[in-house]
């Protein structure tokens, strides 16, 4: 596909689908099915949900936001996948109350764990949510990344501001609510009962690009798609990532 035709959309979802798609091919083979049963929570208007259901899988989509899942509708049926996505209304705190647990081969919790008020509790209710042998795929704001975004744009206080405070908020007018390290949210995953099998750094570099560079040099997306690749699992990079991806293995 031509920087043309590539949404700069996928700078910020690449690494992340990458993982998701080899961690689904992996339970598919474990489960001895072609089509898994899929949560997503906060999955919004289903940037994962519906490549995932693209694949072939049954994907359930829990949003407090009618309007998100409103959208949810709209694009699953544009992309011929209706049948294989449904929108429920509700959160990771409340999730039983809307799904059963244990009913999953794989939970999506992306962009969830900043807004809750248990971040510990948003994890154990994902990892009570899997089936044996299930794989939970956790995205969440990086401290690092907030930190660097701001010293680099000049904002020196904001980012020691961000860099002491307990959770990883640059001042008042900071949008996002809290932000995690690496070990953090290996922490919570490992803490929830699951075995970490691997973290990558997602927009490493993609969010401090300057946009035009990135529209107008031939070639630019694609190259900075495939650095974004290359230093995703390398551990000296995750320190500045703008979002951290792990994945955790439930183990019968």
């Amino acid at each position: 596909m031509s920087d043309q035709l590539r949404p700069r959309a996928s700078l910020r979802t690449a690494v992340v689908w990458e993982v998701l798609k080899d961690a689904l091919d992996r339970q598919v083979k474990a489960a001895g099915r072609d089509a898994l049963d899929v949560l997503d929570t906060g999955g919004g208007t289903g940037n994962f949900a519906v490549p995932a259901a693209r694949l072939g899988h049954h994907v359930t989509v829990v949003d407090p936001s009618p309007n998100a899942l409103f959208a949810l509708e709209r694009r699953a049926a544009e992309a011929g996948v209706a049948d294989r996505v449904r929108g429920v209304q509700g959160d990771i705190l409340g999730l039983f109350d809307v799904v059963e647990r244990g009913g999953f081969d794989a939970v999506l919790c992306h962009g969830v764990l900043e807004y809750v008020d248990d971040p510990a509790e948003g994890v154990r209710n994902a990892v009570a949510a899997l089936r044996p042998s299930g794989a939970l795929s956790l995205l969440a704001a990086g401290l690092g990344g907030a930190v660097l975004a701001r010293a680099l744009a000049g904002h020196f206080t904001e980012a020691r501001q961000a860099l002491t405070d307990p959770a990883g908020r640059w001042g008042e007018g900071d949008p996002v609510p809290r932000r995690f390290t690496a070990e953090q949210l290996a922490e919570l995953v490992s803490g929830a009962g699951l075995e970490v099998g691997a973290v990558h750094g997602v927009r490493v570099f993609a969010d401090l690009v300057p946009g035009v560079l990135v529209d107008t040099e031939p070639g630019a997306v694609d190259a900075l798609l495939q650095l974004e690749a290359a230093v995703a699992e390398l551990p000296a990079f995750h320190s500045v990532a703008t979002q951290l991806h792990v994945l955790g293995e439930k183990r019968p």
